[in-house]
Protein backbone atom coordinates (compact mmCIF):
# COMPACT_ATOMS: atom_id res chain seq x y z
CA UNK A 1 0.00 0.00 0.00
CA UNK A 2 1.02 3.60 -0.58
CA UNK A 3 0.34 6.18 2.08
CA UNK A 4 0.46 9.94 1.67
CA UNK A 5 1.40 12.48 4.31
CA UNK A 6 0.57 16.13 3.73
CA UNK A 7 2.06 19.16 5.41
CA UNK A 8 2.30 22.91 5.00
CA UNK A 9 -1.21 24.15 5.64
CA UNK A 10 -2.02 26.98 7.97
CA UNK A 11 -3.61 30.37 8.42
CA UNK A 12 -2.32 33.30 6.41
CA UNK A 13 -3.45 36.78 5.52
CA UNK A 14 -4.67 37.62 2.05
CA UNK A 15 -1.71 38.08 -0.27
CA UNK A 16 0.44 35.65 1.65
CA UNK A 17 2.02 32.39 0.56
CA UNK A 18 2.09 28.76 1.61
CA UNK A 19 3.78 25.67 0.26
CA UNK A 20 2.06 22.33 0.61
CA UNK A 21 3.97 19.07 0.48
CA UNK A 22 2.72 15.53 -0.01
CA UNK A 23 5.09 12.61 0.39
CA UNK A 24 4.25 9.09 -0.76
CA UNK A 25 5.73 6.07 0.97
CA UNK A 26 5.49 2.33 0.48
CA UNK A 27 7.27 -0.58 -1.10
CA UNK A 28 7.93 -1.38 -4.75
CA UNK A 29 5.58 1.15 -6.28
CA UNK A 30 5.80 3.58 -9.17
CA UNK A 31 4.01 6.90 -9.38
CA UNK A 32 2.22 8.31 -12.38
CA UNK A 33 0.25 11.54 -12.14
CA UNK A 34 -0.11 13.53 -8.94
CA UNK A 35 -2.58 16.23 -8.13
CA UNK A 36 -4.01 18.59 -5.57
CA UNK A 37 -7.71 18.93 -4.85
CA UNK A 38 -9.55 21.22 -2.50
CA UNK A 39 -12.92 21.28 -0.85
CA UNK A 40 -14.31 24.50 0.56
CA UNK A 41 -17.22 24.65 3.01
CA UNK A 42 -20.47 23.95 1.21
CA UNK A 43 -18.73 23.33 -2.12
CA UNK A 44 -17.85 20.28 -4.17
CA UNK A 45 -14.32 19.01 -4.31
CA UNK A 46 -12.42 20.47 -7.24
CA UNK A 47 -9.13 19.73 -8.95
CA UNK A 48 -6.67 22.53 -8.29
CA UNK A 49 -3.58 21.32 -10.11
CA UNK A 50 -2.23 18.17 -11.72
CA UNK A 51 1.23 17.11 -12.81
CA UNK A 52 2.03 14.20 -15.08
CA UNK A 53 4.94 11.81 -14.89
CA UNK A 54 6.87 13.94 -17.38
CA UNK A 55 5.99 17.12 -15.43
CA UNK A 56 3.31 18.49 -17.72
CA UNK A 57 0.90 20.55 -15.63
CA UNK A 58 -2.60 21.91 -15.66
CA UNK A 59 -4.42 24.22 -13.27
CA UNK A 60 -7.81 25.37 -12.19
CA UNK A 61 -8.44 28.67 -13.97
CA UNK A 62 -8.84 30.62 -10.74
CA UNK A 63 -5.35 29.68 -9.51
CA UNK A 64 -3.39 30.10 -12.75
CA UNK A 65 -0.47 32.44 -12.27
CA UNK A 66 -0.66 32.13 -8.49
CA UNK A 67 -0.14 28.41 -7.78
CA UNK A 68 2.64 26.17 -9.01
CA UNK A 69 2.66 22.39 -8.79
CA UNK A 70 5.94 20.51 -8.92
CA UNK A 71 7.29 17.08 -8.09
CA UNK A 72 10.46 15.45 -6.88
CA UNK A 73 10.49 11.92 -8.23
CA UNK A 74 13.49 10.90 -6.15
CA UNK A 75 11.55 11.76 -3.01
CA UNK A 76 8.11 10.66 -4.26
CA UNK A 77 6.84 14.07 -3.27
CA UNK A 78 4.51 16.60 -4.86
CA UNK A 79 4.39 20.26 -3.90
CA UNK A 80 1.95 23.09 -4.32
CA UNK A 81 3.39 26.57 -4.03
CA UNK A 82 0.55 29.00 -3.37
CA UNK A 83 1.19 32.71 -3.75
CA UNK A 84 -1.09 35.74 -3.63
CA UNK A 85 -3.59 33.79 -1.58
CA UNK A 86 -7.17 34.97 -1.47
CA UNK A 87 -9.95 34.25 1.03
CA UNK A 88 -11.64 32.24 -1.73
CA UNK A 89 -8.72 29.78 -1.54
CA UNK A 90 -9.76 28.73 1.95
CA UNK A 91 -10.37 24.99 1.87
CA UNK A 92 -9.11 21.61 2.90
CA UNK A 93 -6.43 20.66 0.39
CA UNK A 94 -5.93 17.00 -0.47
CA UNK A 95 -3.27 15.40 -2.58
CA UNK A 96 -3.93 12.43 -4.81
CA UNK A 97 -1.33 10.09 -6.24
CA UNK A 98 -1.95 7.60 -9.02
CA UNK A 99 0.37 4.63 -8.69
CA UNK A 100 0.95 0.97 -9.40
CA UNK A 101 3.03 -1.83 -7.94
CA UNK A 102 6.32 -2.06 -9.77
CA UNK A 103 6.04 -4.62 -12.52
CA UNK A 104 2.25 -4.79 -12.28
CA UNK A 105 1.09 -1.75 -14.21
CA UNK A 106 -2.16 -3.37 -15.35
CA UNK A 107 -3.62 -2.52 -11.93
CA UNK A 108 -3.74 1.19 -11.21
CA UNK A 109 -4.37 2.52 -7.74
CA UNK A 110 -5.03 5.92 -6.23
CA UNK A 111 -4.16 7.15 -2.77
CA UNK A 112 -5.39 10.28 -1.03
CA UNK A 113 -3.70 12.35 1.62
CA UNK A 114 -5.34 13.12 4.92
CA UNK A 115 -6.01 16.74 3.99
CA UNK A 116 -4.48 19.94 5.26
CA UNK A 117 -6.43 23.06 6.14
CA UNK A 118 -5.60 26.30 4.37
CA UNK A 119 -7.30 29.37 5.76
CA UNK A 120 -6.83 32.81 4.22
CA UNK A 121 -8.07 35.74 6.25
CA UNK A 122 -9.22 39.03 4.78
Amino acid sequence: QVQLVESGGGLVQAGGSLRLSCAASGSTFSVNAMGWYRQAPGKQRELVARISKDSNTNYLDSVKGRFTISRDNAKNTVYLQMNSLKPEDTAVYLCKVDWYYSGNYDYTHASWGQGTQVTVSS
